[in-house]
């Protein structure tokens, strides 16, 4: 029988004991199952750990990394027998080592939740950048906890969006109330327009709005600048238009744009150009099923392409 496994991730002081305790508080979460909860950092918050063993909840402490081998954690299992497991895991271990390991064959993640401090959130994103992305493109759920009203929410999901977009953000103030996701996201264009005009420095903005709220495009015409993209495995007269982005850091910038299928008379404009040629694009939005999307997605129904002038800056930024 597989057995679920939880991994809740952060920096030291980011809530994640008061979010776990909290959860074994609740019955509907722990019910009759048999726990066991495993630490890899002790913070300022603590466990009772007597109190827990009444309720079926064994806790194991580890201190380093090199301990978690699979015969290790093949011996918690055969010793506490659990029905479920959380670990609690160190914010300075790489999540990518974490996620490698070699565990029981029936151990299944079911959800990576990171705990956030608002308050200092900035201050990791601007000396810690990596470290703190390592930690967010991998969840499932990101917490952000002791906000307030002025905690700027679209900035925080400006920088995580893009990086990964499945996760689901939540915002919490000190009390735990949840402030919601119902704000507005301005755009620096109109979509309004007729056709809407994407200039060179918003692309990445579009692009991201694009992909969350498909709809909002659907059967409208878009006129921006992008690099010419096609690669041999894509069906005849289907391009990727799109520009170069920064995600998290310098080292890792991806190419982004949706799929573009091309009218037959585009060939000879097709056949004439190379990856990374600057083209100006206008085409109308459809939204579709793809693979990629695993679903419903944005696909560009190309009604002009023209040469163009290289843009000012080569990397585009979701800000």
């Amino acid at each position: 029988m597989d057995i679920p496994v939880y991994l809740v991730n952060g920096f030291l002081e980011s809530g994640k004991t008061t979010f776990i305790r909290t959860t074994l508080e609740d019955p509907e979460f722990v019910g009759k199952n048999h726990l066991l909860l495993i630490i890899c950092e002790e913070g300022i918050e603590e466990y009772d750990v007597d109190s827990l063993a009444k309720k079926n909840i064994d806790v194991v402490f580890v201190e380093e990394q090199e301990q978690l081998t699979k015969a290790y954690l093949e011996e918690l299992q055969s010793k506490y027998r659990p029905d479920q497991i959380i670990f609690e895991l160190n914010g300075v271990w790489k999540m990518e080592d974490f996620l490698e390991l070699d565990t029981p064959k029936n151990w299944v993640t079911v959800q990576i939740i990171t705990m956030v401090n608002a308050e200092t959130y900035q201050n990791y994103l601007n000396n810690m950048r990596s470290m703190i992305m390592e930690h967010i493109k991998y969840s499932d759920t990101i917490i952000f906890n002791r906000c307030t009203t002025e905690t700027d929410r679209l900035a925080i999901r400006r920088s995580i969006k893009p990086l990964n977009r499945k996760a689901q953000i939540i915002y919490e103030t000190a009390d735990g109330i949840d402030l919601g996701n119902d704000f507005e996201d301005p755009l620096p264009f109109d979509v309004n327009t007729d056709p809407i005009v994407i200039e060179d420095d918003d692309f990445g903005l579009w692009y991201m709005d694009a992909l969350d709220y498909p709809k909002k495009y659907a059967g409208k015409t878009i006129r921006f600048k992008a690099q010419f993209y096609h690669d041999p495995s894509m069906p005849p007269g289907a391009i990727v238009p799109g520009r170069f982005a920064m995600q998290c850091c310098a080292n890792d910038i991806a190419f982004i744009g949706f799929i573009s299928k091309c009218q037959s008379s585009m060939k000879p404009f097709l056949d004439s150009h190379n990856n990374r040629d600057w083209i100006d694009v206008e085409a109308k939005l459809n939204v579709e099923f793809r693979r990629e999307y695993k679903g419903k997605g944005p696909v560009l129904y190309i009604t002009s392409l023209k040469d163009a002038q290289p843009a000012e800056e080569d990397v585009v930024y979701f800000t």
